[in-house]
């Protein structure tokens, strides 16, 4: 099937399921189109039982995707680099510390306890997991979706300071849990050693030191052109220039291709907009970024609901997916907490709900159904595809039940236990 019939029918579909979802079901539309998406995916499973043909002409769509080449190497871009527009750096400078302990130390303590969690929990079904598969599994799903989350922001009508720490931890900890997915993948199954150690800080300096100065240098490249036109449609395609060129640059460099587009998108959304444009491209260029998210969060969401189709579903998998929810969640609570009391400020400490909220609004999202996708063509049969379809369910109840029930968590807490700040 050529590339462009496929593009049609996720637009069509889309579109469709963006206006059900507006007209009648009133969800955040990544939640809706996502659950309509995953709708009519088991409507078509339960068809294929009186038709075969059906399902089999869906997985041939689905076959023409490669779903994680096309997040990981083309959405993921232009996603984050729209939601590294919208953040300020006063606000990231107040809550520095907790951004970079939640998405570093956070990361690392939810991905060891989820991996202690899942290889204790699922050891009775005898799916062959062993604790590196485990660990494996808690790289894949500890790491916050920005995706979902800056999502789920636009509507939450949040604390301005739960939003910038959330959003902002979302950027940065996928790009930790890529690094730390990437070095587990490397490195995991090798005995440790001084020449492993030396490989392995090598690794994270390249990818995140490296990845964070590549991208400075393209935001002030991107920043050094606009100040010298005022010509939204030109300033347009420098955008559009910096995304695509500054991706696939870094991804060519061995860098880490997310954070390099989030700091030119922190610069280029700070700096650039400040001091380089005129009020109407700026207006221009924010619309013309905010048009970008929804629509490639719309495709993404539907292709996500889609994707169950595609998925080697037995009922020991499910069942290990079911267990893993409890087990990301309670992962994600106490390394939350543990990681807000290391970086906790004595004179101005968060307010009591903070651990609660960051932990149900850490949405999971298509960045670790990619990841697992990527894992299963590195693992062994039936590993992989455990460990794919437990990543899958996860993000399905992540996204329908963590994100549809998240605004009211926030209006009840915020509400009866007011701001210390």
């Amino acid at each position: 099937m050529a590339i462009f019939d496929v593009l049609t029918v996720l637009m069509v579909l889309a579109a469709a399921f963006g206006w059900l979802n507006h007209r009648y079901l009133r969800f955040p539309i990544t939640v809706g189109v996502m659950a309509l998406g995953l709708g009519l995916s088991l409507a078509l499973v339960g068809l294929s039982m009186v038709y075969p043909a059906i399902k089999v002409d869906a997985e041939r769509l689905l076959a023409a995707i490669d779903f994680d080449q096309l997040l990981l190497h083309g959405a993921l871009g232009f996603l984050l680099f729209a939601g590294a527009l919208t953040l300020e750096f006063g606000e990231l400078r107040e809550h520095r510390v907790n951004i970079g302990v939640l998405a570093v130390l956070g990361t690392i303590l939810s991905t060891v306890i989820v991996a202690a969690l899942c290889w204790l929990l699922t050891r009775p079904l005898d799916l062959g997991l062993t604790p590196y598969h485990c660990l494996l599994f808690g790289a894949v799903i500890s790491p916050t979706d920005p995706i979902a989350v800056l999502a789920m922001l636009k509507s939450l009508g949040a604390p301005r300071h739960l939003d910038v720490q959330i959003a902002g931890e979302s950027l940065f900890n996928d790009c930790a849990g890529v690094v730390l997915f990437v070095a587990l993948l490397q490195f995991g199954n090798q005995p440790f050693g001084h020449r492993m150690a030396f490989e392995l800080a090598t690794l994270i300096v390249r990818e995140v030191l490296g990845g964070a100065a590549f991208g400075l240098l393209l935001g002030l490249l991107a920043y050094f052109m606009l100040r010298r036109i005022d010509d939204y449609q030109v300033e347009i395609l420098i955008s559009l220039a910096l995304v695509t060129g500054g991706y696939a640059a870094a991804e060519r460099l061995h860098l880490s291709a997310p954070i390099a587009v989030v700091m030119a998108g922190l610069l280029v959304g700070n700096r650039g907009r400040a001091f380089a444009m005129s009020d109407q491209p700026r207006q221009h260029l924010d619309t013309f970024w905010e048009l970008i998210d929804e629509v490639l969060n719309a495709l993404l969401f539907v292709l996500l609901g889609l994707e169950v189709l595609a998925l080697p579903v037995r009922a020991g998998y499910v069942v290990a997916g079911l267990i893993a929810i409890p087990a990301v969640i309670v992962a994600r609570f106490v390394a939350t907490g543990l990681s807000l009391g290391v970086a906790r400020s004595k004179r101005r400490p968060p307010p009591p709900y903070t651990v609660t909220l960051l932990t149900w609004g850490g949405l999971r999202g298509g960045l670790a159904v990619a990841l697992a996708l990527v894992l299963r063509s590195h693992l062994p049969s039936p590993q992989g595809d455990v460990l794919l379809v437990m990543a899958y369910v996860v993000v399905v109840f992540s996204i329908l039940v963590q994100g549809l029930s998240m605004k009211p968590l926030v209006r009840f807490y915020v509400s009866a236990i007011p701001p210390d700040r």
